[in-house]
């Protein structure tokens, strides 16, 4: 059976730092096509599922726990605020702050799309057992704990 893949030189077919590349690749146009049935982006579910898990918060805060640059944050917000997903309001201790909250439809998308995202890790991962998809996400999260230590 021959691959679909892109033919690459055997030293990069076997090097660690290409094979993380192009798997993430994959991985991010999966999530992206995912998303787009919900007609929303990465951004917007970084941003939904930070609400859900942590309250509302500062538009600041919020990009910072995301890692979301500023400008990104507030076009992203304006969106979801649009579609009725997030509310924004000022800081009662801070008026020159905004406070960004979830509507109920947003902690519903936000459920919604990580069901996506679950799906997306079941087709991504498919040919790995249970255990295989454990080892690889702590070796994962290791890499990259060891290179986003400050």
């Amino acid at each position: 059976m021959e691959s679909s893949a892109p033919q690459s030189p055997a030293g990069l077919s076997t090097t660690p730092s290409w094979l993380l590349n192009q798997t993430a690749s994959h991985a991010a146009r999966l999530l992206s096509e995912g998303f787009a049935a919900h007609d929303l982006r990465g951004y917007h579910y970084r941003l939904l599922a930070t609400l859900a898990e942590d309250g509302p918060a500062s538009q600041a805060d919020l990009g910072r726990r995301c890692g979301i640059d500023r400008s990104d944050v507030v076009a992203a917000i304006n969106d979801l605020a649009g579609r009725g997903l997030v509310v924004r309001a000022p800081d009662p201790a801070d008026r020159r702050r905004n406070i960004i909250s979830s509507t109920d439809a947003g902690a519903h998308e936000a459920r919604r799309m990580a069901e996506t995202v679950d799906r997306v890790q079941q087709d991504l991962l498919a040919p790995l057992s249970a255990a295989e998809r454990d080892q690889l996400t702590r070796l994962l999260t290791r890499l990259l704990d060891h290179h986003t230590r400050n």
